[in-house]
């Protein structure tokens, strides 16, 4: 006998969701979905039945591109593994969390006197590990996470119990392209430092007190070219051991306490 491990639940405000195995937040159905929009529900994405059709879907698609909201286009069969129920072509996943503005955090860290320290993870997918960064980067006195809309970690409940309520009160931005948001942060005044296996210089060579962002990457590729070609300086993490490489929240955290390292040692 298979064990069914899905529940219907109902949110506070009202929303039917679905919650499984994984404890992934969604909504099923267009309708159930643009009433979700329209009632202004923080969306993390939106995957459609790649052959759907219908004047509704269209409907539903302009208030999405609206929102700025992603969509992705899927086979039936991904959406059939995601719920059993009816979900008519379409699948939302609800994050847990409010989105903030980089920009309003960059700005506001200036105004309080204090030199932005920010973290943009390109392609940090693993739920765990992102929850794991949130927790060690709130802890630390990091000022904001920034994210793409695709390719990153599912802001769900799991990531919210593993950074253990961290994301409850650390700024978390999500934009659409980390390559222009990092050209405009460089515009806003903060230097990019690349934390990458490519350079034998180590953290400890660069001046981390100065307005910072920390760009890590994916265990599996590191930070990819295209971001690479936009920092001012690289460095690593040093490894002294057999083992070449660290797991990417292990790897975070460690630059993060070097950063605040240096700010402590230059404010005493």
């Amino acid at each position: 006998m298979v064990q069914n491990n899905h529940s219907m639940e109902k949110r506070k405000d009202g929303f039917l969701i679905d919650r499984n195995e994984d404890q992934k937040d969604f909504i099923f159905g267009i309708r159930p979905i643009m009433e979700a929009l329209n009632a202004d529900r923080e969306i993390d994405k939106i995957l459609v039945n790649k052959e759907l059709k219908g004047d509704l879907l269209k409907e539903l698609l302009a208030l999405t591109k609206e929102k700025k909201l992603p969509v992705t286009k899927v086979p039936e069969s991904k959406l059939n593994r995601i719920t059993r129920k009816n979900h008519q072509g379409v699948i939302a996943y609800i994050s847990s969390i409010a989105y903030a503005s980089w920009e309003n955090v960059v700005d506001s860290t200036f105004t309080k006197g204090e030199a932005p320290l920010i973290l943009m993870l390109d392609r940090v997918t693993d739920v765990r590990n992102f929850g794991a960064i949130a927790r060690t980067a709130e802890v630390a006195g990091v000022h904001g996470i920034i994210i793409p809309e695709k390719s990153s970690a599912q802001i769900n409940s799991d990531a919210v119990k593993t950074s253990a309520g961290a994301l409850n009160f650390l700024p978390v931005s999500r934009v659409r392209n980390l390559y222009y948001t990092l050209k405009d942060l460089k515009k806003s005044g903060l230097k990019v430092v690349g934390v990458t296996e490519k350079t034998d210089r180590m953290m400890y060579a660069a001046d981390l007190t100065t307005p910072t962002v920390l760009v890590m990457g994916s265990e599996e590729d590191g930070v990819s070219d295209e971001l690479l070609g936009l920092c001012d300086e690289f460095v690593k993490v040093p490894v002294h051991g057999q083992i070449e490489s660290l797991n990417v929240s292990v790897a975070t955290g460690i630059v993060i306490y070097e950063a605040i390292r240096q700010r402590k040692q230059a404010d005493s």
